[in-house]
């Protein structure tokens, strides 16, 4: 038996993972690739999930290191905490975030439990962030590559996950990676990035609601007086901020149309022109809910910074905990379209704290 730590790597079939697994390899670790199978399309109905091409890019990525792999089949618990999550939040007017959930959910819960299970120390990913250890303190820090940087992604993951989580790219810059894996001559080093939900393949979510949540029409209103512009298909299909794809014409007089709210009473989607005073649009403070920490929990008032939402600047804020997994977060500066259900990323400099789920 190998005395050397045993790693299972998460090879997705994209380039990321891959030179996550090569690298581990290169530092002497007993690496193992799976691929997690989490979604089919059974139902076929979502056109081109390409899930048989990337088992098909994981497995030669294994094979041209040398390194054992397998399939894990957890496609029974990505239903019921993912997609189950996904289409509950969306018809109780949510925008939920299947990607942070999946990293929690998934990667890092029922995937880390199989891998503790089969003797492994850890699991690694292909997300670009970085994990620091001093002493028994493990911090999460951005990625270097800040055009590519994913901690957003990982800000509802706990203390323990964080213990057996490794990132072995976050190091790198996007063409760094790349060089490197021509350099090993990996089957994916040209692979085109993957922009589609969390292992489910290249889908936009609103095929995906369409395909899996009934039409429930209402009308389009204007908040500022109450007029009925249009009507819409669902309140699932729009999110508050969104300015594209509302359906009705924009005045030429005027900004563009852009989401302020939902009203579940009537199933009326409320908007108004895209200024800094439409109601609704911005807000200078927000509680959440549900609040995880990487390391010890916040307990008391503490000036930090928020990433509102994935690609957004980290902004400096005022954090109040109320007790019970909620706070008050206070920004200096009103942010937009903050949506309910979406999740707030707390961070000190490029160490990423936790997180909490919009109210």
């Amino acid at each position: 038996m190998s005395a050397r730590p045993k790693i299972l790597v998460a090879l997705s079939g994209g380039v990321d993972s891959s030179v996550a697994a090569l690298l581990l390899q290169q530092q002497g670790y007993d690496v193992t690739g799976a691929y997690m199978k989490n979604w089919i399309n059974e139902d076929n109905v979502l056109g081109d999930c390409p899930w048989q091409q990337d088992i098909e890019d994981a497995r030669a990525v294994a094979c041209h290191l040398g390194i054992p792999f397998q399939v894990v089949n957890l496609m029974r618990e990505y239903r019921t905490r993912i997609v189950d999550y996904l289409l509950d939040g969306y018809a109780r007017g949510l925008t939920p975030n299947p990607d942070i959930m999946c990293n929690r959910e998934i990667k890092f819960g029922v995937f880390r439990a199989w891998a503790r299970d089969h003797g492994f120390e850890a699991v690694a990913t292909g997300h670009y962030a970085r994990r620091e250890v001093s002493g028994p303190d493990v911090a999460l820090l951005e990625g270097v590559d800040k055009n590519k940087d994913q901690s957003y992604f990982l800000a509802l993951l706990s203390r323990e996950q964080l213990q057996d989580a490794r990132f072995p790219i976050g190091h790198l810059q996007k063409p760094e990676l790349r060089a490197l894996a021509r350099a090993a001559r990996l089957p994916t080093a040209d692979k085109k990035d993957s922009q589609g939900l969390c292992f489910i393949g290249e889908v936009k979510m609103a095929d995906f609601l369409r395909a899996y949540v009934p039409d429930a029409p209402g009308p389009i209103i204007r908040a500022t007086d109450g007029r009925i512009l249009g009507q819409h298909r669902g309140l699932h299909f729009y999110t508050l901020g969104q300015r594209k794809g509302i359906g009705i014409p924009s005045n030429t007089d005027h900004a563009a149309y852009v989401v302020v709210g939902k009203r579940a009473a009537d199933r009326a989607l409320l908007v108004a022109f895209d200024h800094p005073d439409a109601p609704g649009l911005f807000q200078t403070a927000v509680r959440v809910h549900a609040l995880s920490w990487t390391g010890d929990a916040l307990t008391a008032p503490r000036r930090l910074e928020g990433r509102v939402r994935y690609r957004d600047p980290r902004v400096p804020c005022a954090f109040v905990p109320e007790g019970g997994g909620t706070a008050l977060v206070t920004f200096d500066h009103p942010q937009r379209g903050l949506a309910s259900g979406q999740v707030l990323a707390l961070y000190e400099g490029e160490r990423l704290l936790g997180g909490g789920i919009y109210t």
